[in-house]
């Protein structure tokens, strides 16, 4: 198998990466990595500042191209969340850091800084089938710290070639997208898929629905994003003087959306003003890209497709067996078994052991599956499977049908202890207008959608939700 970032190895003026409209060839690129990788000096773990920068992009392809082990640092972090992550991960070199405000660490990592007019060195380039790491990446630690997830280049090379072959992602490409470089969805997917493909990415430096329609309109061939990015999308394509932005999402050649499931009004509203149905996956951090509609597939609503080609997937019930219905109703946890799995959590042997068990990944995550072999999640066992009445529910499906409803803006639900019922079903309601008589009509709304038990017992009206980075709800936050 070719280098993970096959294309960086053998392409020369072909455009590879910009950031919000600073840009490098894809030799600029290989030479100036190559400096980063001399800089280097042989150090084994690097952690990187990932700000959403030209310098990130070149010391990661730097460091990888090295056959070093890339830490991709979420500049966010608070105080104490930074403090685990460099102590977990012992960089022996810190790239793009700032001055000030970083924890003492003993030993302290070296410093390097990015010179993008930097020439000179070699890229390793390790062959792609190397199980050594090539990445840790943090969870968000909604359940205790975040855990460092070791990826090797054999589970990105893989999932990479497997996902172009199902969306037909060529080196004509041309991708688009603000997402953050901390996280598997803009770093692995968004920077070093193109890289090993040959095409180039056009990275906004932030999201803005504007900016992203005109690169679309300027060659863009793919978009990439995560809800709340098409929520903001289509709210600009049909607001007055919205036409030059939904004409940028209908000269995509496709529109992707992960990270979270898309409420079912965003995608019809795409679709509307643009003719373009979104194209959904699932992944994970530890698995990377599961399952997706393919380029060529029919695009339904709350559907992130089938197994991506080499990945199987199974549904398994409560006692680990596995679930052989396809009616569209009957949930289970979701689990993988592939080449795209990780090696392991860092340091934590036990939590690895507890979720990897006979070579599948246990996920956590909950789904159903259609007729067809389209799969729908349905939400997190922890957090989105709620017991109730002596019938289970998942959150997803009552979010969606809430969703469903005019005077909705925004919706997460929740299961809180109750004395008679075991958990009652909570809904957190961002409204679209007046709260008059809003509980009364969102009750009847999903007993009529659903069945009634599905239904809330309790809506609670809030200004906004909270929500991390890639845009998914915090639970937690909303428990508390």
């Amino acid at each position: 198998m070719a280098p993970v970032l096959t294309a960086v190895a053998e392409l020369d003026g072909t455009p590879a990466v910009s950031v919000a409209g600073r840009g490098l060839a894809y030799g600029e690129l290989r030479e100036a990595a190559g400096a980063v990788g001399w800089g280097l000096d042989g150090a084994a773990r690097v952690a990187v500042w990932a700000e959403p920068s030209l310098e990130f992009c070149v010391a990661a392809v730097g460091v990888l191209g090295a056959g070093a082990t890339l830490v991709p640092v979420n500049p966010r972090l608070g105080r104490s969340e930074l403090r685990h992550v460099l102590t977990d991960s012992r960089p022996e070199v810190l790239i793009g850091a700032p001055e000030h405000g970083l924890p003492n660490l003993d030993p302290s990592p070296r410093r390097l800084e990015v010179d993008l007019t930097a020439r000179g060195g070699e890229l390793a380039q390790l062959d792609a089938e190397d199980e050594r790491p090539a990445l840790i990446v943090y969870t968000s630690g909604t359940t205790g710290r975040p855990k460092g997830v070791v990826l090797s280049r054999r589970a990105i090379a893989s999932n990479l070639d497997a996902i172009a072959a199902a969306w037909a992602w060529t080196r004509d490409d041309v991708l688009v997208h603000g997402l953050p470089l901390f996280h598997v969805h803009g770093l692995v997917l968004g920077l070093f898929g193109p890289l090993r493909l040959g095409g180039s990415v056009r990275h906004l430096g932030g999201f803005d629905p504007t900016v992203a329609a005109a690169v679309l309109r300027d060659g863009g061939t793919m978009l990439f994003g995560v809800p709340t990015m098409y929520h903001r999308l289509g709210r600009a394509a049909e607001a007055p003087g919205g036409g030059e932005v939904a004409d940028g999402l209908r000269r995509a050649r496709l529109l992707v959306s992960g990270s979270a499931p898309l409420p079912a009004p965003e995608f019809e509203r795409i679709l509307r003003l643009t003719g373009q149905g979104v194209l959904e996956r699932y992944g994970m951090t530890e698995t990377l890209m599961n399952l997706t509609v393919r380029a060529d597939g029919p695009r339904r609503p709350g559907r992130v497709g089938v197994p991506v080609p080499g990945v199987e997937v199974r549904l398994l019930d409560e006692a680990g067996a596995e679930i052989a219905a396809c009616d569209g109703e009957t949930m289970g946890e979701i689990a993988v078994r592939g080449p795209n799995l990780f090696s392991g959590y860092l340091n934590r042997p036990e939590a690895t052991a507890e979720v990897l068990r006979d070579g599948w990944f246990h996920t956590g995550d909950l789904a159903t599956r259609d007729p067809d072999g389209y799969w729908r999640i349905v939400g997190r066992r922890a957090t989105d499977l709620i017991k109730t009445g002596g019938y289970k529910v998942g959150a997803g499906e009552v979010e969606a049908a809430l969703l469903d409803h005019p005077r909705v803006l925004e919706a997460a639900v929740t299961g809180e202890a109750d004395p008679d019922l075991g958990e009652r079903i909570v809904a957190w309601i961002v409204p679209s207008g007046p709260v008059d008589g809003l509980e009364r009509a969102l009750v009847a709304h999903v007993a009529a959608e659903l069945a009634p038990h599905k239904r809330p017992r309790e809506v609670r009206v809030v200004e906004q939700l909270p929500r991390n980075a890639l845009g998914k709800v915090i639970k937690q936050q909303l428990r508390r």
